[in-house]
């Protein structure tokens, strides 16, 4: 990753001034980085210890995370404007650890969680992390967020939250019944002026919300409720530093209680500053990078006495929203933190209790959001959504994550695995039955496959039509042991494949995705594809075009309906496209058009003729230049040409077959090309030097005669000279199915790969 500008610094191979430049670079930012730390630091502040007392960890067990977390995982981490520090997403994993071996042991649970994501990171696995469904970790933060809000709810009301979200629901009765009224009204209180804020004036808004929310609440419940509970600890920041101590025993619940903590954090830190990235148009996180800078924040902080550190998404969008420009601004926010917690601890025990409950109430709320619902039910992963949320709450963090994704999982396997398998029935018109097998075909589908097959009626004519992207040898051999069995017994079985994967591949290879072909254009009859002497003729077969129209009913028609609904009264081709008759080129096929994209004039030999020698020819060119007012005439040529023979052959006089006079005197019409190639025509040169053949050279040279003809065309040359149309050569290279442009005095390669082969052969020799 490209560093921060705070992080530049000269080293020995640094040229002159580069170490002026850095520290330059560093002073400039500052403008931007102070005012947005400042901004940060005060959002960071009742967030944090918010979250510790959530926990059931120590107050300033949140206010050393947030200092290590800015100061640390900001001058280590991977992302240039992710803040780190407590996250409400581990509150629920953290309090079960507190409950279960103490804060002292959960400070060591914390460090080696530390030292797992310093390893992972050291391993490169940064980006696997993405791998995680994001519908899974929706649910989880919603899950999080219901409970917090039903563990907060009863510190709202003036009563103790349970250790688990069941105890919490069973005892909310009781803590409405005993509501301690003064404490409620004052987290109702913070609970409306958060729900406000968003509609007060910009100005302000300038101030954090939680900030003014948690102040002047506090403000008023100094004269006003001064019974209610409040915050209480002993000593400042530097009282609270406390080594933590190994667990007694139970090793397996604190190895799983490592792993279950190193990943949360891991991921929650990594989406994070994935979603920071979004945000912003500076350097992107090295993702590696992050997870050893979080794994380090967290050696220290759980080292210090502190909570978990995680990437937290709320101060990274206010730190950018705020104008940082640096990680400058997260490492000032830690410093901030340490300053006021140092020296103002006295004012956080002034906080109610009922406050931060509140502020955690809008909090978790937040968790949970409505558009990630929206999204899950419209992708199909409401289930996953629900199961993940409900397990997370009402089981624990880690069981919910990991039953979400072993969901996520199997749904996958299922969308990715499952084979669409259908029967038609022949229509009144056809008397063949169809059967359509679409996706990947896997011997997972055969229990479908085999129950599809078997409910053709014996002795008809089948067509299968296979769409796949994944074909193994199980599915293969099922689907030929039926058309075996089948045509046996007096059916027939015609297979046609459109897909990526070819059926015949699954007998000798591993079974294997191949690339996405947008057109399949497979042989239309056995004589094109082996050269068998005659086409298939059985009864109930169309051959030749015939069979091939029947396809297109059966495959592409109501495909091709919406792109000719607007044609049906008017067309608007851009470009006439001249070319051969040769069956081998297909001008749609090569310039990627569709229909009503090109005009076609298709001779033999693809010549224009002077005016008045050809008719149809000039009535082409009139009706496209004057009716239609293309934009482009387009002369192509291609390799092997039939009429390019010819016109060699009775140069030479090595003779051409007897194809009539018709055919001799439309040969006049290319005879001028071969003129020009023994004359040393530029593009004979060029094609020569690229390696083509002398019959293509002639195939080229004849392009960029035609071209030269347009120009004295009387429709045709002044929209040319005019600049109303241009006129554009192209050569088609059946061997190598590319394109080369043809101009009038040499050769251009369109495809680059094919440009640098021929490049580098010329220069070889």
């Amino acid at each position: 990753m490209t560093p921060g500008p705070s992080t530049s610094a000269a080293s020995n191979h640094s040229p002159p001034g580069a170490a002026r430049k850095g520290s330059s670079r560093f002073l400039s930012n500052l403008g931007a980085d102070v005012p947005a730390s400042l901004v940060v630091f005060l959002v960071a502040l009742p967030l944090s210890i918010g979250i510790a007392a959530a926990s059931g960890a120590p107050i300033m067990a949140g206010l050393i995370a947030a200092a290590v977390g800015g100061i640390v995982a900001g001058s280590l981490g991977g992302a240039a404007l992710q803040v780190s520090g407590p996250a409400a997403g581990l509150t629920v994993i953290v309090a079960g650890l507190v409950q279960e071996f103490g804060w002292q042991a959960t400070c060591a649970i914390t460090a080696a969680a530390g030292v797992v994501q310093l390893l992972l990171g050291i391993s490169r696995v940064g980006r696997a992390a993405l791998a995680v469904s994001p519908v899974v970790v929706k649910a989880m933060l919603a899950g999080i967020g219901v409970t917090i809000m039903v563990q907060q709810i009863h510190v709202l009301l003036g009563s103790g939250p349970a250790g688990s979200a069941v105890e919490n629901l069973a005892n909310l009765p009781a803590s409405i019944t005993n509501i301690e009224l003064h404490a409620a009204l004052l987290g109702l209180t913070v609970v409306a002026i958060l729900l406000a804020w968003k509609h007060l004036p910009a100005a302000v808004r300038k101030v954090p919300g939680p900030l003014a929310a948690v102040a002047l609440v506090t403000a008023i419940s100094v004269p006003f409720a001064p019974g209610v509970e409040r915050i209480s600890f002993s000593g400042s920041i530097l009282d609270a530093v406390a080594l933590p101590e190994l667990p007694d025993g139970n090793w397996r619940a604190v190895a799983f209680a490592i792993l279950s903590m190193a990943l949360i954090a891991s991921i929650e830190s990594l989406l994070s500053a994935v979603a920071v990235d979004k945000m912003h148009s500076g350097p992107r996180t090295n993702l590696n990078r992050e997870l050893m800078g979080q794994g380090t924040a967290n050696i220290v902080s759980g080292a210090l006495g502190g909570l978990p550190v995680t990437g937290v998404i709320v101060r990274s969008a206010t730190n950018v929203e705020a104008g940082a420009a640096s990680r400058t601004s997260a490492i000032l926010h830690g410093i901030w933190v340490l300053a006021f917690s140092a020296f103002f601890a006295g004012l956080i025990q002034l906080i109610p209790l009922s406050v931060l409950a509140g502020l955690l109430l809008i909090i978790g709320g937040k968790l949970i959001k409505v558009a990630d619902i929206r999204t899950s039910r419209r992708t199909g992963d409401l289930l996953i959504y629900v199961v993940t949320l409900l397990c997370v709450v009402f089981l624990n963090l880690l069981e919910g994550v990991l039953i979400g994704l072993a969901l996520a999982a199997a749904s996958v396997l299922w969308r990715v695995l499952r084979t669409a398998i259908r029967v038609h029935e022949p229509v009144p018109a056809s008397s063949s039955w169809r059967i359509t097998i679409a996706g990947s075909c896997s011997f997972f589908a055969l229990p479908r496959l085999n129950r599809v097959l078997h409910s053709v009626p014996e002795g008809k004519d089948v067509v299968v039509e296979l769409n796949a992207d994944y074909v193994d040898h199980a599915f293969r051999e099922s689907l030929v042991a039926w058309r075996d069995q089948y045509t046996a017994t007096g059916g027939s079985v015609e297979l046609e494949e459109y897909g990526n994967t070819l059926f015949r591949d699954a007998e000798h290879r591993a079974p294997q995705r191949q690339e996405a072909r947008e057109l399949p254009l497979p042989p239309r009859t056995s004589r094109n594809a082996g050269g068998a002497t005659g086409e298939d003729v059985r009864p109930g077969r169309l051959p030749g075009v015939l069979a091939g129209i029947s396809k297109y009913h059966r495959r592409f028609a109501d495909q091709v309906r919406p792109l000719v609904e607007d044609l049906a009264e008017q067309q608007n081709p851009d470009t006439l496209f001249v070319a051969c008759v040769d069956s081998r080129v297909n001008p749609n096929l090569i310039t990627s058009s569709g229909p009503g994209d090109l005009l076609t004039l298709r001779n033999i030999g693809n010549v224009v003729c002077h005016d008045g020698q050809d008719a149809s020819i000039d009535s082409a060119l009139s009706f496209a230049v004057k009716a239609l007012q293309v934009d482009t005439v387009v002369v192509c040529g291609h390799s092997n040409c039939g009429a390019m023979k010819a016109v060699i052959c009775d140069a030479e006089g090595a003779g051409n077959k007897d194809l009539g006079k018709g055919f001799d005197a439309w040969l006049e019409h290319a005879r001028p090309s071969y003129l020009e190639l023994m004359a040393g025509h530029p593009v004979a040169e060029a094609a020569a030097a690229a390696g083509f053949s002398r019959l293509d050279q002639l195939g080229m040279v004849n392009v960029a005669v035609q071209l030269a003809k347009l120009d004295q065309h009387p429709v045709v040359g002044p929209a040319l000279a005019a600049g109303n149309v241009q006129a554009t050569g192209l050569f088609y290279d059946i061997t190598t199915a590319r394109v080369v442009l043809v101009a009038r005095d040499g050769i251009e390669f369109l495809d680059p790969a094919q440009a640098a082969v021929k490049k580098a052969n010329v220069g070889a020799r």
